[in-house]
């Protein structure tokens, strides 16, 4: 089969390499959708600790089962399937009471085990039994299923920064996953929902997605802004959804007494942030971190895009062939668009 493969850093070959065997407990899926997430780029530049090349990553996919294993129960030969990244290994105490996303072993498709950048992708038996693997429903196409995965993510911050009826909520980032917390915040409850983001294009996709303010912040503070929309009290909820230090530093400031601050973007390795920690003792705020998701979160995901709630559709801004995939790379690290999908049997298949 033809896979992208990362050779080294930064070095990634689409190439032909040997075609999966599945065992007795395992299914094969023919890749239809496979959508760039930023940790992949962070992994083609910096690299990753459960990666070793040489990898097969993506895990934002989609496709149609080929072939399953005599023991495999639930899923047959061409049964359409979304696949999220987290995969919870069943057995630890955390995967035991529904936290598979807190893992010790911390499996994930385009880490430990392959992933979708390529024109089959194997489903080993954890992933089969544990993982985020679900039936698409009828009439959703492949590349709206395979950003089930990012959505996920979105509904586990979601969810655990406890967004409620009548909340303001700032979201700073207006990357994809910044403008997907958009939608579900106000299906949540919100009632007005704050974008901050550096650079002015990507605000109008926030605008797009549902916001009621946009803050450039590199033309005016944020902090003030904020407190300004507030009436001078802050908001109820905040969302870190990008890879600045300073980000977390605002997030204290602009959140109200008693607010939620959910630090979801992850900082790159070894960062150190120096925090006014008496902020959060004296408004008494509650300050979390929000990674991936678990399975439920991805049905539910699926769930919500089949309805239409977010429309997911307005997400996808490119689509590119597996033998472009630098090309994909690289217009998902310009922040071009939104999200960018990678089609290993051709752009027009869906």
């Amino acid at each position: 089969m033809k896979a992208a493969v990362l050779e080294t850093l930064e070095h990634l070959i689409v190439k032909e390499v040997p075609d999966p065997v599945i065992g007795p407990d395992e299914a094969l899926v023919k890749v239809w959708a496979c959508a760039v997430c930023g940790s992949d780029i962070r992994i083609f530049r910096h690299g990753n600790s459960r990666v070793r090349p040489p990898a097969i990553l993506g895990h934002e996919s989609s496709g149609e089962i080929v072939a399953v294993g005599d023991r495999v129960t639930g899923f047959s030969a061409g049964d359409r399937v979304a696949l999220g990244s987290d995969v919870p290994c069943g057995e630890c105490a955390a995967c035991k009471a529904g936290f598979g996303n807190n893992c010790r072993i911390n499996y994930a498709m385009g880490y430990q085990f392959q992933g979708s950048f390529a024109e089959y992708v194997p489903l080993n038996r954890i992933m089969l039994n544990h993982g985020p693997v679900h039936k698409i429903p009828p009439g959703m196409g492949y590349d709206e299923a395979a950003l089930a995965e990012p959505l996920a993510c979105v509904l586990n911050a979601v969810e655990f920064a406890n967004v409620k009826l009548g909340d303001t909520v700032v979201v700073m980032g207006a990357g994809p996953i910044g403008c997907m917390i958009i939608p579900v915040a106000l299906m949540s409850g919100a009632t007005k929902v704050i974008a901050i983001n550096r650079s002015p294009g990507r605000l109008e996709f926030a605008k797009q997605a549902g916001a009621d303010v946009a803050i450039c912040s590199s033309e005016e503070d944020p902090v003030a802004r904020v407190l300004e929309e507030t009436d001078g009290f802050g908001a109820d909820v905040v969302f870190t959804a990008n890879p600045t230090p300073q980000s977390h530093i605002d997030a204290l400031k602009m959140a109200k007494n008693r607010g939620r601050v959910n630090l979801f973007g992850g900082l790159p390795a070894g960062t150190k942030v120096e925090l006014e920690t008496n902020l959060i003792h004296y408004k008494e705020l509650l300050v979390s971190g929000a990674h991936g998701s678990v399975p439920r979160h991805h049905k539910q995901a699926l769930d919500l895009i089949a309805s239409g709630r977010p429309d997911i559709r307005p997400f996808i801004s490119h689509r590119f062939s597996l033998d472009e995939i630098g090309q994909a790379f690289r217009t998902a690290e310009s922040k071009e668009g939104l999200r960018v999908i990678v089609k290993p049997w051709g752009k027009d298949g869906d």
